[in-house]
């Protein structure tokens, strides 16, 4: 509530000025009905009101201000009209201006300053030890409100700086988090394409060769349709998973696990079950590799088999061959089918995700037709986490 009030105020320039000069004119009061000493009634209503008046906008138009009372101050040295308590005012302006402008403007103002307390000491002391002391006490005064104005300009530099870098971080983390987001949907992209494109390609193989079964051979189809349930029961239970990570709050507990290497066993198997003959092959030991490297792996050879699906043609056989070096491992799809004369409808997505999986750990993929006959994917993906 407090703090509210107080930013409330802050915004107030001229109202809160009213109240200081306001206070002011409430110091100056008692010797206007006391009778001040050695000056008229009208005098003193006068100079008071020329002193104070101009405080109202002390913080509006402080330069032009704190002008304005250093001139009434100079005609009053000039009528040798003695001080009055509302000469407080000449301090007030080289506060604001020291507090609100450049060094510059400080010094000039403190300059200004300096000279009515020269100038007053030599009109109002009598003698030389007097006009000393009253030098150094008015100098003194000078000084310490100039001071203040400085460190109080120096202060709010500061804290607005410090706001500054604070709504400077919040920004960068707002991008952060937004570039976050977005990196996240494009994996959820890629992960998309992947179970659907594969996994409807084989329900599409598998309705094709169940139509044409149905009525020769029953067994045959019957297997063909156990494959598409169990193809789409796979795909939901993906995309449930990948879908499950947009939801803001869900208490389903944790998500299956990503496929890895160890799941190319499954998956040729299959794809086998749809009909395409796949010859799987390993050399090497399996070196330590983080999960993504290993889904990395999986999708290229689960792409390049649906591809081979796609477009591979009638009596198409793949072959996969997974090689283990000591700094990275090569992945070679390549199949027999129809390669270069494959139709191509535009829409496919598949060989930009490998790439772009594979470049993320410092890898690289090359497809291309085969000479001869079919296509070939190979894909190398370095397993050291310097890559």
């Amino acid at each position: 509530m407090v703090g509210r009030f107080w930013e409330w105020l802050r915004g107030k320039k001229a109202l809160v000025d009213a109240f200081f000069a306001a206070a002011v004119l409430a110091v100056s009061l008692p010797a206007w009905l006391g009778g001040h000493q050695g000056i008229s009634e009208l005098v003193y209503l006068t100079l008071t009101a020329g002193l104070v008046a101009p405080l109202v906008l002390r913080r509006t138009f402080p330069r032009t201000v704190f002008a304005v009372v250093a001139l009434v101050c100079a005609a009053q040295w000039a009528a040798g009209v003695v001080p009055v308590p509302a000469n407080v005012a000449v301090l007030m302006g080289l506060y604001t201006v020291a507090a609100g402008f450049a060094f510059r403007w400080a010094l000039a103002a403190a300059l200004v300053g300096e000279l009515g307390a020269v100038l007053a000491a030599l009109r109002y002391a009598s003698g030389r030890d007097d006009q000393q002391s009253t030098l150094l006490m008015l100098s003194a005064l000078v000084a310490g409100v100039w001071i203040l104005g400085l460190h109080m300009r120096t202060r709010r530099a500061y804290l607005s700086s410090l706001e500054e870098r604070a709504a400077r971080l919040e920004r960068e983390r707002d991008a952060e988090v937004t570039m976050a987001m977005a990196a996240e949907r494009a994996r959820i992209a890629r992960e998309l394409h992947d179970v659907v494109a594969h996994n409807v390609s084989v329900i599409v193989v598998q309705a094709d060769g169940a139509s044409f079964a149905i009525d020769t051979d029953v067994g045959r189809a019957r297997q063909a349709l156990e494959t598409i349930s169990l193809t789409g029961r796979t795909a939901l239970a993906e995309m449930r998973r990948l879908l499950g990570v947009l939801r803001e709050s869900d208490g389903a507990g944790a998500y299956a696990p990503q496929p890895g290497v160890a799941q190319l066993d499954d998956l040729v198997e299959q794809v086998r079950s749809s009909g395409l003959p796949v010859t799987f092959e390993v050399a090497g030991s399996p070196p330590d590799m983080s999960e993504g490297r290993q889904l990395t792996v999986f999708r290229i050879v689960q792409e390049a088999l649906t591809n081979t699906l796609k477009h591979g043609g009638p009596r198409v056989a793949a072959t996969v061959r997974l090689r283990y070096a000591d700094d990275a491992v090569e992945v070679r799809v390549h199949d027999d089918g129809r390669g270069a004369a494959a139709a191509d409808d535009g829409r496919g997505h598949g060989l930009v995700g490998m790439r772009e999986r594979a470049a993320v750990y410092g890898g690289s993929v090359r497809a291309a037709p085969r000479p001869g006959g079919g296509f070939e994917v190979v894909a190398r993906i370095p397993t050291g986490e310097a890559a």
